[in-house]
């Protein structure tokens, strides 16, 4: 195996339809030209969408230098050259499946702030896994808010996953250890870590993190093969904030946008993948465990500039 999560769900048409709160082929340019107040309209629509400045920047900048150099004449024109600086921004076609293991059980590494629904993609991804044929094991590296542990163990129990708790109070590093202990040798597929939900401000549990990963590298070489921070789509650039402070705890490989059938402006996605070249790969649509697909890159783009 090198990836997982291959299957390609059928298109929700409509979902980024209902998350991007943009249209930039309405914004008001002058054939053959543009304007400050037009740029500014521009600049703002990008903000109000959750772009963020970086990304927000770039287009701005993309729209001005396309249409000075008479590259483009009016809005679809416009539109057009900034759906080209998205598609490369987001890359456009490349692989966003979750990587595996060449040998042994392949390790993904969950991590998040409190309330962000990590628990619930949690179960959501090892569902999907087990319907692909994979034997998993759910561990739950919480080991102080008990009722997270029980609603992880029912959804492990509802799946067919193996579940491993530590004792409350207990090493977090130390559940990781044992899970991976015990995966080895059942010769499950695939674990899936789901540390506590912690504040990126708290220094101490940023640094119990810290630890969790460390104990996984030593205990199996290349892992873990995924380090998935679960965000929240409806917080907008506090999610930035948040890839900030846990890149610096651990090293992410991407994001599981939750909730992104809320009320969630698609813009974050840009933002994200612009200022961290950190991507998105899988979004969380609804509160049912089939509701986790593969972010879908061409249809997010199509829904920003659909006007």
């Amino acid at each position: 195996m090198d990836r997982l999560f291959k299957k390609k769900p059928e298109k929700k048409k409509g979902l980024w339809k209902r998350v991007v709160d943009l249209a930039l082929t309405d914004v008001r340019v002058v054939a053959g030209g543009i304007d400050g107040e037009s740029l500014e309209a521009l600049e703002e629509r990008l903000l109000a969408a959750d772009f963020g400045v970086p990304a927000t920047m770039r287009l701005t900048d993309k729209a001005e230098e396309t249409l000075r150099r008479g590259k483009a004449r009016g809005a679809d024109a416009l539109g057009a050259a900034l759906r080209g600086e998205v598609a490369e921004i987001l890359g456009v076609g490349n692989r966003r499946e979750l990587a595996a293991a060449t040998s042994g059980p392949t390790v993904y590494l969950m991590v998040g702030v409190n309330g962000v629904g990590k628990t619930t993609s949690v179960a959501k991804i090892a569902h999907h896994l087990v319907q692909e044929g994979n034997s998993v094991m759910v561990a739950a590296a919480d080991t102080f808010r008990a009722g997270a542990v029980a609603q992880l163990e029912m959804w492990a129990g509802r799946i067919g996953a193996d579940f491993l708790r530590g004792q409350q109070g207990g090493d977090p590093a130390a559940v990781a250890f044992d899970a991976l202990e015990a995966a080895q040798a059942r010769g499950t597929d695939v674990v899936l870590i789901d540390t506590a939900g912690r504040l990126h401000t708290n220094r101490g549990l940023m640094e119990e993190l810290t630890k969790i990963d460390r104990v996984i590298r030593r205990r199996i070489e290349g892992a873990p093969h995924e380090t998935l921070i679960v965000l929240d789509a409806t917080v907008g650039q506090n999610a930035v904030r948040q890839v900030e402070a846990f890149s610096k705890a651990v090293e992410l490989s991407g994001i599981v946008l939750a909730k992104m059938d809320s009320s969630a402006r698609g813009g974050i996605v840009v933002a994200l993948q612009e200022e961290f070249d950190l991507p998105v790969k899988l979004v969380g649509t609804g509160e049912g465990l089939e509701d986790l697909e593969s972010f879908d890159v061409d249809g997010f783009v199509d829904a920003v500039f659909s006007g």
